[in-house]
């Protein structure tokens, strides 16, 4: 155990350093995707802005790409930190796990080379193998497909592996079901259908339920054993909160895929359905931390890890409106009549993937750090402690001020364009040219900068919070990780 204070992998098991390795790229991915989305949202304001040097469509893509990647790494990289701690037992197949993510980083550089030297071309099948597939939010060409299967794989094969031969616990059985879905559903997108319709049905297989319902279970896993860990909470609330997630996915969260099927030609029941299962998703995970928090009031909230307890408590919260009440009022059908395609979508959107995903994985950053450190103190009067504080600050006010400048971008435009115009060209040019839209988009920007000085501080203090500390960790009054 090295001095505490000191960044020192050696305080960490196999599992935990390969971690590191995901959470170190997950930072700077994070970083790439506020740059790109920061210039995507200067082209708004100023069309011309690097105008056939990095246009808006290459910005967007690679703004939208970075967050699914660095997500993926975060959650990757929580799954191989808990691993050995939950199943006493050395990771299975460690020198794979170590490969793949050498080869997977290696593909996400070249495929953003890629992005970024070819920006138009014809449509080709060797385009769709090679540069873009063209569909949005997956447009990674086929072999990058391939690639992300092979290491979801590899992944899975770690996991299930480690636990078959060490201890099998609740978070266990979840995780290892889990991981199956995530690499099973990502195989809808990897087929192509001339149908248009037909091929938005399979392609919201991988948007929806990959994205919104596999990645909601596998945050449920690393939250739960996030609150064992730092709060000390007991594993049968946890896990019990964690089988409910389970089968509000199933009973909720596939039917809930129906909102997406409003206006791609698909039944009228879907409107129902879509609409009302939808808002489930979220109840759970928030459900999860609340009742945690609620059972540790019997020692006063004594926890490990202030920033990490912090992060998971912000979870909840942008979770619950994020995903739940943004989503709810933007994707009923008689709403999403005049919303959909507008700014009210990417309002939705962006408090959603930070409040129910973002804040998860920053909160395993500070996890990861406070054991590289020897087990350092985290908790309250930390040294230094006003940088994570100040980092939490404006990474959420700046999120929540592009949230309520997209919302009034979005109500704008469904007035405008929709209800008085009737969805023409004419009521779409009309509506982006209109002072209401301009102001918005201009405080969405303002509001981005905020959010940059947020990453900022957090990368410092990612790099510095605990140099300075020479108490151990305090240890949290509950049920251990490894209990």
């Amino acid at each position: 155990m090295a001095a505490l204070g000191i960044f020192d992998t050696a305080n960490l098991n196999g599992g935990q350093r390969l971690a590191v390795k995901y959470f170190t790229v997950s930072l700077i991915l994070f970083g790439a995707q506020i740059l790109f989305g920061m210039l995507a949202g200067l082209q708004y304001l100023k069309p011309d802005f690097l105008y056939e040097v990095v246009d808006f469509s290459v910005n967007r893509t690679l703004h939208v790409n970075a967050m699914v990647v660095w997500l993926l790494y975060g959650f990757i990289g929580g799954v191989y930190w808990l691993l050995e701690d939950e199943a006493q037992h050395p990771v299975v197949g460690l020198w794979l796990g170590n490969l793949i993510f050498f080869i997977l980083t290696l593909a996400v550089a070249v495929v953003v080379l890629v992005y970024l030297i070819i920006q138009v071309g014809p449509g080709e099948i060797e385009s769709i193998w090679f540069i873009n597939e063209g569909r949005e939010y997956i447009e990674a060409p086929r072999w990058a497909d391939i690639g992300i299967v092979v290491s979801v794989l590899v992944f899975f094969f770690n996991v299930a592996a480690t636990f078959a031969k060490g201890r099998y616990t609740g978070v266990a059985g979840v995780l290892v079901a889990d991981l199956l879905a995530l690499f099973g559903l990502y195989l809808a997108g990897m087929f192509f259908t001339p149908n248009v319709s037909v091929d938005q049905f399979w392609w919201w297989w991988v948007i929806h339920l990959w994205v919104e319902a596999t990645w909601e279970v596998l945050v449920g896993c690393i939250m739960a054993y996030m609150l064992i860990v730092t709060l000390g909470v007991r594993r049968k609330i946890v896990e019990t909160w964690l089988y409910i997630e389970v089968a509000l996915m199933f009973g909720s969260g596939i039917l809930g895929l129906g909102h997406h099927y409003f206006w791609i030609g698909t039944p009228d029941y879907w409107l129902a359905i879509g609409g009302f299962f939808s808002a489930l998703e979220p109840i759970p995970l928030v459900a999860m931390v609340v009742h945690a928090v609620f059972d540790s009031g019997v020692h006063k909230l004594r926890n490990s890890n202030h920033p990490a307890l912090a992060w998971t408590i912000g979870q909840a919260a942008g979770n619950f409106f994020g995903a739940g009440v943004w989503g709810f009022m933007h994707t009923l059908p008689q709403i999403n009549l005049y919303t959909h395609g507008t700014q009210w979508t990417p309002s939705h959107g962006h408090l959603a993937f930070f409040g129910a995903y973002s804040t998860a994985v920053i909160g395993f950053f500070y996890l990861a750090v406070q054991k590289s450190r020897g087990n350092v103190w985290m908790s309250g009067n930390i040294v230094g402690g006003w940088k994570w504080k100040w980092a939490m600050f404006w990474l959420w006010t700046g999120m929540i001020g592009m949230t309520v400048a997209l919302l009034i971008a979005g109500y704008e435009q469904s007035q405008i364009e929709r209800a008085m115009e009737g969805s023409t060209w004419m009521g779409y040019f009309a509506a982006q040219a209109h002072p209401w839209f301009t102001q918005a988009m201009n405080w969405r920007q303002i509001s981005g900068w905020g959010f940059t000085l947020g990453y900022c501080l957090l990368v410092w203090d990612l790099l510095t919070i605990g140099k300075r500390e020479t108490r151990p960790a305090l240890a949290p009054q509950g049920e251990p990780a490894t209990a």
